[in-house]
């Protein structure tokens, strides 16, 4: 008997726990707007519906429109450089540049009229102008050292976020395409008002599925620019690609023979690969500086044009 009336006593308990517990839950619903909308359209839980004063979820980052191609100044045409004094190359960019840089120099070194100066900073890129504003620093860095070509290769450090007007556009979005056009448009627009001729470098092929599909994705919004600044754009793709179009660390050279084209991590080049990168765009330099003739071709790639840009083939 005692311990029936225990049980008895312990059930007992247990309801009128069960009856507070309830009351106070429909009393707090009632003095709440979002309880109250609740009891009148209730569900299985609360948690089924969204909590009207809940945080709200933070809101997508704007899309912001490609803007329109700036009107850019006329350059002085290399040629015509070259008549007035030695025509001083500058090569920009990234780790990747630093290589093209020391290919383009190999190239033209035979050129008495033509210097090759390398302003390349390896972990740098237009993404991240918190850690090195590339704007700024291309500014700075012609102050110090005129030149009448910029040679530009950037994108391998890109693949990541840009933060514009206090708006982050995460990599590959709408956003992040015209934030980056933007950067291109106005680092290209300041060296143009400089009277600097402007040559851009596509990147390679890359090992990683991954990492080549982000860097075609950057060479895209690359080449649609250079395209509506009218500035020459040299494809690399195809040149560091087997027959395929695949990546290959082994390609042939013009003689046929395979040769080490890539460095160990799949992304950069050997030396050699450098100087497959740099012979096409050291051609394109002479042609358009008169010193070979108009209608050779550089070896391998293919350029893109932009309107008013020189006649190119390759």
């Amino acid at each position: 008997m005692a311990e029936s009336r225990s049980g008895d006593e312990l059930r007992a308990g247990v309801n009128t726990l069960t009856v507070t517990f309830v009351v106070g839950v429909l009393a707090g619903l009632l003095l709440t707007p979002d309880g109250r909308q609740w009891l009148r359209n209730p569900t299985v839980m609360l948690g089924d519906r969204a909590n009207a004063s809940a945080p709200a979820a933070p809101a997508p980052a704007p899309v912001l429109p490609v803007s329109a191609a700036p009107a850019l100044p006329a350059v002085t045409p290399l040629s015509a450089r070259l008549a007035q004094g030695p025509l001083r190359i500058g090569v920009f960019g990234d780790s990747m540049a630093d290589g093209l840089y020391a290919g383009l120099y190999r190239d033209l070194r035979d050129e008495p009229k033509i210097t090759v100066t390398k302003f390349s900073e390896v972990s740098t890129g237009l993404s991240r102008y918190d850690y090195v504003d590339i704007q700024a620093k291309t500014e700075r860095q012609i102050n110090e050292t005129p030149i009448d070509v910029a040679v530009v290769l950037f994108g391998t450090n890109d693949a990541q976020g840009i933060s514009l007007d206090g708006v982050i556009h995460d990599f590959g979005t709408d956003g992040w395409k015209a934030a980056y056009a933007t950067r291109i448009d106005n680092l290209v627009a300041m060296l143009r008002s400089r009277d600097v001729a402007v040559y851009w470098v596509g990147l390679p092929r890359m090992k990683s599925s991954r990492f080549d599909g982000r860097m075609a994705l950057i060479n895209g919004v690359v080449e649609a620019r250079m395209r509506a600044l009218g500035v020459p754009y040299l494809e690399t793709t195809d040149l560091t690609s087997n027959a395929e179009g695949r990546y290959e660390a082994y390609l042939p050279n013009a003689s046929g023979r395979k040769v080490l084209m890539r460095a160990n991590d799949g992304i950069h080049m050997s030396m050699a690969g450098y100087l497959r990168m740099s012979a096409p765009l050291a051609e394109r330099l002479k042609r358009d500086a008169g010193l070979v003739p108009a209608s050779a071709a550089p070896p391998g790639g293919r350029t893109a044009q932009g309107p008013g840009s020189p006649p190119s083939r390759g």
